[in-house]
């Protein structure tokens, strides 16, 4: 696990199985680190972290972190922090909403057009800040 996460921006994002808000960050930081900026970012599973992998913990603490975290309870925040993490930005999906008054994003198994676009938008504003972290490069 470590030489994966090596030089690059961690973006984690909460469990939320069962929640449309869940779904919405865990599809943003696969279209981070996939497609926006897959030489920069990666990602590890929160699971590990809440159970405090050896790997996982290290790599928290030795990067700078993304967390995506769908609903308030913000899972992944307080758990990337728990493990002394380097929280970099906090991004929370319910305030993507504030843009998308009356939004109908799908279910927690399957987003509709208005969950893609705004599942869409904040992984353009992760990917911005990986660039930024990143030193403003194109990676």
């Amino acid at each position: 696990m470590a030489e994966s996460v090596n030089g690059k921006v961690l973006v984690i994002p909460c469990s939320g199985v069962g929640k449309v808000h869940g779904l919405m960050a865990r599809e943003a930081t696969y279209r981070v680190i996939d497609e926006l900026e897959p030489g920069a970012s990666t990602t590890l599973c929160l699971a590990l972290l809440v159970k405090g992998d050896e790997e996982a913990v290290e790599a928290v603490r030795t990067r700078p972190c993304i967390t995506i975290d769908g609903c308030p309870k913000l899972c992944s925040y307080k758990n990337v922090q728990l493990a002394g993490g380097k929280i970099a930005e906090s991004v929370r999906v319910v305030d993507a909403f504030k843009d998308h008054k009356g939004a109908k994003p799908g279910t927690a198994t399957e987003l509709a057009e208005e969950g893609w676009t705004i599942t869409d938008e904040i992984g353009q504003q992760i990917a911005a800040r990986v660039r930024e972290l990143c030193g403003g490069e194109e990676q």
